[in-house]
């Protein structure tokens, strides 16, 4: 299934499980005039063909104390990303890494209870090399889905 396979139905399916991964094939379905079980193996099939990755519950992470939210920049030199890449994937604050072009060749994305974590975590980032932290003091779009 490439991108101009998908039809009306299958974009309109998306669109919905993007907006409420937890809609019902049955509300589905009414929307697209198909039937529960046509529904759902077009989402199997949405899955298989890898338009769907997963189906996520987005949390509240203030309420979960996570109160800090920072982008760091990290200019990570070529050699090092072998062993940089294992690190950073088992930090669990590190909600995104990207690497990027410009002065910085890495971007995380991460979450902190608090700045004193926040300033330890930096302070082990810089045996990488040299970091540049901006925190958020707000956000007004926050991960949004696509237009389908």
């Amino acid at each position: 299934m490439k991108n101009d396979e998908l039809d009306h139905i299958d974009r309109k399916i998306l669109s919905m499980l993007q907006e409420n991964a937890r809609v019902s094939l049955k509300d589905i379905a009414q929307k697209v005039y198909l039937s529960s079980p046509a529904v759902s193996a077009r989402i199997d099939a949405l899955i298989e063909s890898g338009y769907i990755e997963g189906f996520h519950a987005r949390i509240n992470t203030e309420k979960l104390g996570y109160h800090i939210k920072a982008f760091i920049n990290l200019e990570v030199s070529p050699v090092d990303k072998k062993e940089f890449y294992p690190y950073i994937k088992s930090c669990k604050n590190v909600i995104a890494c990207n690497c990027v072009t410009g002065d910085y060749s890495m971007l995380l994305e991460v979450l902190f209870p608090s700045t004193d974590e926040l300033d330890q975590f930096i302070g082990e980032l810089q045996k990488y090399g040299r970091t540049k932290t901006l925190i958020v003091f707000s956000t007004s779009v926050e991960h949004r889905g696509l237009p389908i």
